[in-house]
């Protein structure tokens, strides 16, 4: 018997372009007064990172996969494939390192390996949406002699800058109601403030959320009277509410979690951040809900049981970018050890 473990020492998270260091510790965990005769071998180990993409089939519509690539890889394969028993297809992949070759361990012995890679910029960011998951593994393959391959496999996080070169200074947007920083970072909150005006028409309620907007591009958009699902899906990520009857300005904080996905866009699906507002407005103008200032004598005051509204919305789009990956893996743990036993 042989254990396995692989450790990221800095944490499961990281920004695309950036060196992934691994330690894989391979242990004999016989006890040390064990005889001879009970050394233990692996011909070989490798390591390799890859990205398996999953689409949802009632909300995308790809191209028929080619047959000779099935879908979930066969078990009994015998050559490194590291996305093998993995639904999906495998979309990117770097190539694949040799930590040792014919390692033989007596009882208590351990060897540590070091490997490192970078992670490819081309790829696209971790995500698990409603249509699309895109999934980031270090796969690691061990194999005795005359055995099938072993596989030991780390969940990753990566995060990808898009857009480098478009990113506004973040001086703020000027909206209907208000100016708003328009670039963001995960974890960051987004404080606004509203200015509502003294107009003819009062606002009696506010609300706005903080939404992301997962769209299947055009070409992949399965049609909704096959039987798909809609090609557009939001997520509300934080809200806030506020009756603001005779307000004339007013602020609101919205945090944006670490554990979301900033925005970004492949040949398959977009995703996109904005602020979301509705408003509830009084239809007659002139609308008073406050009591007479002077009354000849001392009366009761009761406000109208009903006043007839209107609503409308207003989006505003933001740019959300990629944290320290050192503070998005403290703030949203995740494992950074696996261990095997072969």
């Amino acid at each position: 018997m042989i254990e396995v473990v692989a450790e990221l020492s800095r944490g499961p998270v990281f920004l695309a372009g950036e060196a992934l260091e691994c330690v894989v510790t391979v242990t004999n965990p016989l006890p040390p007064t064990a005889t001879s005769a009970s050394s233990e071998a692996l011909a070989w180990a490798s390591a390799q990172i890859h990205c398996q993409f999953h689409a949802s089939e009632s909300r995308v519509a790809l191209p028929p996969p080619d047959s000779s690539q099935p879908d979930v890889q066969p078990e009994s394969q015998t050559v490194f494939l590291p996305h093998r028993g993995e639904r999906g297809q495998c979309i990117l992949s770097t190539p694949p390192k040799i930590l040792f070759c014919d390692l033989r361990l007596d009882p208590g012995e351990s060897k540590s390996y070091s490997y490192s890679e970078v992670l490819p910029i081309e790829g696209p960011p971790s995500f698990r949406g409603q249509s699309v998951k895109y999934v980031y593994k270090l796969t690691i393959g061990c194999q005795r002699v005359n055995s099938p391959i072993t596989l030991l496999r780390v969940p990753l996080r990566v995060l990808v800058l898009t857009d480098l070169y478009n990113i506004s200074d973040g001086r703020g947007k000027v909206g209907t109601f208000g100016i708003f920083k328009s670039v963001y970072r995960l974890g960051e909150d987004v404080v606004g403030t509203l200015n509502l005006g003294e107009g003819t028409v009062a606002c009696l309620q506010f609300s706005v959320s903080l939404q992301t907007e997962e769209r299947v591009q055009p070409e992949y958009q399965r049609r909704r009277g096959a039987g798909g699902a809609p090609s557009v899906s939001h997520v509300t990520h934080a809200r806030h509410q506020e009756s603001c009857l005779h307000t004339t300005r007013t602020s609101f904080s919205l945090p944006i979690p670490l554990s979301s996905t900033p925005g970004f866009c492949t040949a398959v699906v977009s995703l996109k951040w904005r602020l979301h507002f509705e408003f509830v407005t009084s239809r007659e103008p002139g609308l008073v809900l406050l009591p007479p200032v002077e009354q000849p004598e001392p009366v009761t005051w009761t406000g109208p049981e009903q006043v007839p509204v209107d609503t409308f919305s207003w989006d505003l789009p933001i740019k959300v970018l990629p944290t320290s990956p050192t503070l998005a893996s403290y703030a949203a743990p995740g494992p950074s050890t696996s261990t095997i036993t072969i």
